[in-house]
């Protein structure tokens, strides 16, 4: 039987064969992706929160996005920064299950918000007669806590049943800490583990089989007239490639983790393990930016009348 032992962290191994210009080069790169992510999905927030005419279910759970959208990458940035200019790549084992839930949670919640959004689109072009009654600001807030609520009691689930286990190593071959990594040290079963994982996974990717279904209703909806055709354009497309987006992302992400080839470069490895965290986040404020006519145009009076304001000061 394998002897467990009793570890106060985790070392990440896939920065070690990194040169001194390779981490200068990665961490200015880095600074510029994180420090765009956080420009365009502030932005949005912003011009949301403050334009009331964009108080509306489709831009307040856009604006959930964004949140989510920091919430998700401030988990691994700060800590990526970090190992990139230091020489040992060390986190603690409660700072490794801390980065667990909360890079989980962010992709848990990204599915159920554009759910909502895809149920919201759902109902206006589906039954627009129907919209305001349906989708009150009472239910709204409702749906938005639930897709806070559910993402964290799920992933809190998994992080607990992880912390209970017994392990016989300490190095995870990833860039961050993520649960699949910290189950392959165990010395323990982790049939349950999987079961609860594999539960969750199917769960949120459900999440994509429902709204197909409501695509398949909201596209026959939108053949029926030209204003609905408009306004599917308009809506619907932008939240369509962030779907497919985020759904491809994860999907490489987790085919990696469990069936990753020995055969595949480290830095094809490293980027399809960290592109969820890159290229939703900043893709998808700026598809919504620039697609949907109220939010660019929002954008376009909020920045005028900042420059209107300077100019008078």
């Amino acid at each position: 039987m394998t002897n467990a032992t009793i570890f106060s962290g985790f070392s990440l191994l896939e920065l070690n064969d990194t040169t001194t210009m390779q981490r200068v080069t990665l961490f200015s790169l880095t600074l510029l992706c994180y420090t765009l992510i956080l420009l365009v999905n502030g932005v949005l927030i912003v011009t949301i929160i403050l334009e009331k005419k964009l108080h509306k279910p489709m831009y307040i759970f856009l604006c959930n996005l964004c949140i989510n959208s920091l919430f998700g990458t401030a988990g691994f940035y700060s800590k990526f920064m970090f190992d990139l200019l230091s020489k040992t790549h060390v986190i603690s084992y409660s700072g490794c299950l801390l980065q667990v839930f909360v890079i989980y949670v962010y992709a848990a919640t990204e599915f159920s918000i554009l759910a909502l959004m895809a149920y919201d689109r759902y109902v206006a072009i589906c039954r627009p007669l129907e919209y305001h009654s349906v989708m009150t600001k009472q239910r709204v807030i409702f749906l938005v806590c639930l897709s806070i609520f559910v993402p964290f009691l799920c992933q809190s689930i998994v992080v607990i049943m992880t912390s209970k286990l017994k392990l016989c190593g300490s190095h995870i071959a990833k860039l961050y800490c993520d649960n699949f990594s910290i189950l392959k040290l165990s010395c323990s079963s982790i049939t349950a583990n999987n079961i609860v994982g594999f539960t969750v996974i199917f769960f949120y990717f459900g999440h994509d089989l429902f709204i197909m279904c409501s695509y398949v209703e909201l596209i026959k909806a939108a053949l029926k007239s030209r204003e609905g055709r408009k306004k599917f354009m308009q809506t619907c497309v932008p939240h369509l490639f962030c779907l497919f987006n985020v759904t491809v992302a994860l999907l490489f992400d987790l085919m990696y983790v469990r069936y990753g080839s020995n055969s595949v470069s480290q830095s094809v490895k490293n980027f399809m393990a960290i592109q969820f965290l890159i290229i939703p986040p900043i893709l998808n404020p700026i598809v919504y930016g620039l697609k949907l006519t109220q939010v660019r145009n929002s954008l376009l009076h909020f920045v005028s009348k900042q420059q209107t304001i300077k100019s008078l000061g």
